[in-house]
């Protein structure tokens, strides 16, 4: 009897020490196909959503939004919503920025899993899509984000350039470090930017020297060849669950 109890004791020991690793879900900081851009914003829905897509259509480019549910504003109001449903409509591809902006690797389990399941809810009820990749707020994630994430079936993107528009990089800077970046032709650009005032500046530049260096100017999920949603249908109706 004595001898069970200590095999015992020692197995769950074992157990203890080589626990079943969670998978991770993929990071991804490039484009696959050397001579395509993905062009990303981050922060929105918000007042500069439209116009981006509006810039972005007369370049003929598809870009990738990286939505908040609750940031700026709440992601339901109704202006919000029918800027989400235009960049859809475009062909634009939407992704989960989760709900808050809250640095990820701060939260529990249960907390992380509620930031992405509120975007994820969101997305199903405004246009009808369930997001297939997400961006962890300041590009921070470990272990427990990325198991999350493989869970909940969304790879993690990240980038190869980042604009500086989030920190309050005047636009001079922003066109002068896209033209050094470029410089060099960099395989596969994938390229951080935000819903700002940089619409009307930085991004016409962007566009103009991308497309001058012959990058083909495609969403996240064309540059990856993979799919931008897990699932799609039709979008909900209104009601009082629209709500921040």
């Amino acid at each position: 009897m004595l001898f069970s109890v200590l095999v015992a004791f020692i197995a769950a020991g074992c157990a203890l020490a080589n626990p079943v690793k969670r998978q991770l879900a993929q990071v991804i900081t490039d484009c696959v196909n050397p001579n395509d851009a993905a062009l990303t914003f981050d922060d929105g829905p918000w007042n500069y959503e439209t116009d981006i897509v509006n810039t972005l259509n007369a370049a003929g480019a598809k870009g990738t939004f990286f939505l908040n549910g609750n940031n700026y504003g709440c992601i339901y109001d109704q202006d919000l919503v029918d800027r989400i449903k235009y960049a859809h409509d475009q062909g634009h591809q939407l992704g989960s920025h989760t709900w808050s902006h809250y640095d990820l690797t701060t939260l529990t389990w249960d907390q992380i899993h509620d930031e992405m399941w509120r975007v994820e809810q969101a997305l199903q009820k405004t246009v009808g899509v369930t997001p297939a990749f997400m961006r962890p707020p300041y590009g921070n994630y470990n272990d427990q984000v990325l198991s999350a994430s493989y869970i909940r079936g969304q790879s993690v993107v990240i980038w190869n350039f980042d604009s500086g528009d989030s920190i309050g990089a005047p636009p001079t800077q922003s066109k002068n470090d896209y033209d050094s970046y470029l410089a060099g032709h960099p395989s596969g650009p994938l390229l951080l930017n935000h819903e700002t005032y940089g619409a009307y500046d930085v991004l016409p530049h962007a566009l103009e020297k991308l497309k001058a260096a012959g990058y083909n100017l495609v969403t996240v999920a064309q540059c990856l060849n993979q799919q931008p949603y897990q699932s799609t249908q039709a979008p909900g109706t209104r009601d009082a669950s629209w709500t921040c």
